[in-house]
């Protein structure tokens, strides 16, 4: 059974699989797995390596990298757990890449699921110095997904390799610091500094907008943060930075 998932899921171009037990899923901050899927047993996790757009220094280019690969990803992950229902009368909760998750005052910027703890547990790479997962092909180059799934399926060997080479270079580019504590990220500094336009960014300009004059308002509304906080909105998650993706020099072929 696991040699038939695996081959569906690589003839739809997705570039990795590997599976989990679902006991060997340690995420220490998010739900546990249970309540996703009530009756879990394993863990499919699919990597997709980005488009090399991803990297380019065009702020909309890279972000039309990334939301073309999410919506790839997201239509993977759906023929998937179709094929997993259909075939083997399977039960399914698909992981996208990011929203949406809930959301509560006392749970800030931690996601349902981690999507890196997985894919370590279903042995497709190791965390590095930047907390990010280092898959042995792609290096940091990678996006991961999940299917969590009531089938009990042979979990992939873990690797026990370090494929980081601790060149420090994540943590010295870090524009806020984020990565100065190592195993740990300063979510909240990411966030303010890779979602300019996100939630917090939003809120604080719904404040300024309410404590502001009619005409302040006018152009404040007419700014150009304001028209990139709605085009934010409307296309989800939008970062503004990749610094600890693209400055990882693991898996890069040597020129």
């Amino acid at each position: 059974m696991e040699e038939q998932i695996r081959n569906y899921i690589l003839e739809l171009g997705v570039d990795d699989a590997g599976f989990a037990c679902a006991e060997d899923y340690k995420s220490p901050k998010s739900y546990e797995i249970s309540r996703l899927l009530p009756d879990a047993k394993s863990i499919i996790v699919m990597a997709f390596k980005p488009l090399s757009s991803c990297e380019s220094p065009s702020m909309s280019a890279a972000q039309n990298g990334y939301l073309d690969l999410g919506a790839f990803a997201r239509s993977a992950s759906y023929r998937i757990a179709r094929f997993l229902e259909n075939k083997y009368n399977a039960k399914v909760a698909t992981i996208p890449v990011s929203y949406p998750f809930e959301l509560h005052n006392d749970r800030r910027a931690i996601a349902d699921f981690s999507l890196r703890h997985a894919a370590v547990a279903a042995g497709l790479g190791a965390f590095g110095r930047h907390n990010l997962v280092i898959h042995p092909r792609f290096g940091t180059r990678v996006i991961f997904t999940s299917i969590i799934t009531n089938l009990a399926l042979e979990p992939s060997p873990q690797t026990s390799q370090d494929f980081c080479i601790h060149c420090n270079l994540c943590v010295e580019n870090c524009p806020v610091r984020a990565l100065n504590e190592e195993g740990k990220t300063d979510v909240m500094k990411c966030f303010g500094h890779s979602q300019p336009y996100g939630l917090t960014g939003d809120i604080a300009f719904q404040l300024q907008l309410l404590g502001s004059s009619a005409e302040e308002q006018k152009k404040l509304l007419m700014d150009e943060q304001y028209a990139r906080l709605r085009q934010a909105a409307h296309l989800g998650n939008q970062y503004m930075c990749f610094n600890c993706l693209k400055i990882c020099p693991v898996g890069l072929s040597p020129e």
